[in-house]
This record gives C-alpha cells, sequence and structure tokens, in this order.
C-alpha cells in the first residue's frame, strides 16, 4: 500500500525508504537529546529523493509523531505556562509562513531550506555563548516571529530551544516544552498545507513512514541521555547541517 501511494515519486527504491526510516530513528533519538534533529537531519536523505518542494510538509506531518513521542517521554519537565505563552504567539506567524511557503518554487525552497539549516549552527552557538535571559515578554515576542519562520522552513525549531533556554529553562524541560510548543504550530502548518493543495497522498505516505518510525527515538534517549556525550553529537550534527544547507543552496542555482 505504501509503495503504491508513493509510486507518485519517481525512483523511490525499497533501499531509500528502508534509508529513510534509518535516518528518521536517528533523528527520533537526537532529537530527544538534543531537542532538535528531524528538521535538520530529514532533508538530507529526502530532498535527493523527492526535491525541496515536499520536504516541508513531510516534516511537518512527521514532527506531529515525533514530538508527541518527546512530550510522552519527558511529561514531568513540562512548562506548561510557557508552551502557552509560546504556542498562542506563534500560531498568527505560522499561517503566514507555511501559507508562503506553499507559494515558493522548488528551487526556492531548496534556497529557503538551505539558508535556514545553515542559519541554524551560528544562532544556536552565539545565544550560548552570549548566555541570553529574556523575561515571558521577550519569550511572546520572540515566539511570533519563530511562528513565520517555523511555519515556512524546516530546521527553525533551533530558534524556539534558544528562546526557552534564554528564559531559563534547561536539558528535558526545554525538550519537553519545545516539543509540545512544536505540536500546536504544526497543527496549524498540516492545516494551511491542506487547504492549500501542497499535500498529496504520496506525501503523506512518506511523511507516516518518517514520523512513526522517528517516535521511539524519544523514549530511546530517556535511557541514553545520561550516556551519550551531547557535545560530541551536537558537533557532528552541525557539520552534517552545514554542508548539507549548502549542497542544498548550490543544487537550486543548477
Amino acid at each position: 500500500m505504501l509503495s503504491g501511494l508513493l509510486g507518485g515519486f519517481a525512483d523511490i527504491s525499497l533501499a531509500q525508504l528502508v534509508l529513510v526510516a534509518a535516518v528518521a530513528l536517528l533523528a527520533g533519538i537526537i532529537g530527544g537529546v538534543s531537542g532538535y534533529g528531524s528538521g535538520a537531519l530529514m532533508p538530507l536523505v529526502l530532498v535527493p529523493m523527492v526535491g525541496a518542494a515536499p520536504v516541508v510538509p513531510i516534516i511537518a506531518i512527521a514532527a506531529l509523531f515525533n514530538n508527541s513521542g518527546r512530550v510522552s517521554a519527558y511529561l514531568k519537565n513540562l512548562d506548561r505556562r510557557r508552551a502557552v505563552i509560546a504556542t498562542v504567539m506563534a500560531l498568527p506567524g505560522c499561517v503566514l509562513g507555511a501559507w508562503g511557503y506553499s507559494r515558493l518554487s522548488g528551487a526556492g525552497a531548496a534556497i529557503v531550506i538551505g539558508t535556514m539549516l545553515m542559519a541554524s549552527v551560528p544562532l544556536r552557538r552565539f545565544a550560548r555563548r552570549r548566555n541570553w535571559r529574556i523575561d515571558d515578554r521577550g519569550l511572546a515576542f520572540g515566539s511570533a516571529g519563530y511562528g513565520v519562520l517555523v511555519g515556512g522552513t524546516a530546521g527553525s525549531g533551533v530558534i524556539m530551544l534558544s528562546l526557552l533556554m534564554a528564559v531559563g529553562l534547561e536539558g528535558a524541560a526545554v525538550i519537553a516544552t519545545d516539543a509540545m510548543v512544536s505540536i500546536g504550530v504544526g497543527i496549524v502548518k498540516v492545516s494551511v498545507f491542506g487547504l492549500s493543495g501542497v499535500l498529496t497522498p504520496q506525501i503523506i505516505a512518506l511523511a507516516l513512514l518518517t514520523g512513526l518510525v522517528s517516535m521511539p527515538g524519544a523514549h530511546l534517549s530517556r535511557f541514553i541521555v545520561q550516556r551519550m556525550p551531547i557535545h560530541v553529537h551536537t558537533a557532528i550534527l552541525d557539520a552534517v547541517v552545514l554542508v548539507g544547507g549548502a549542497t542544498m543552496i548550490a543544487s537550486a542555482f543548477r
């Protein structure tokens, strides 16, 4: 059934589907530890297979499953008040960003995704070095801008992580709260993509494969979070994101 639905994407083989599933599980584990992963890793394997344009809708649907796994894994650490503030303020911009993405060409989508992937690395490092701290009002204003970016890009979740850390959240509280916010904006993104005609049975099928496989990753991360050297995995992920983002931008001009 899945193979039939994916028939709309030319030349996707069984081996490629296995690769997507493997990367989705890895992204779920990394995301459960570092707070991000799917938005950064999945485009690197999806874009060569299906092109840039379907990637954000695919990840938007898959993220609903992935983030649900994170929330359930770290539920006791969830900061519900911050999650409500960030979600409510991000929703209007998310609608605008998702609508704008639906009007992009394939080359435009590649440039947007690649730029956001590359920008996410120095942004996260800059915020950590500066040890930024903001109040709930700052979180609200920052979330409004985040909504526009997350609505139309993949890999921009690092912005919300930085905002949550800036208000003083740490560790699992950041992961759980970010995941809850991501579920809220994700529902809006998927709704906008559906109304604008972006979603197809093929996109939905590939998204379901990615999302369902990634869900156990968050729970696996609970058992290894104390043993995994986060700085090493973060450094490796940063390198992959930079190279992958540059490759996508370059491909848009070919």
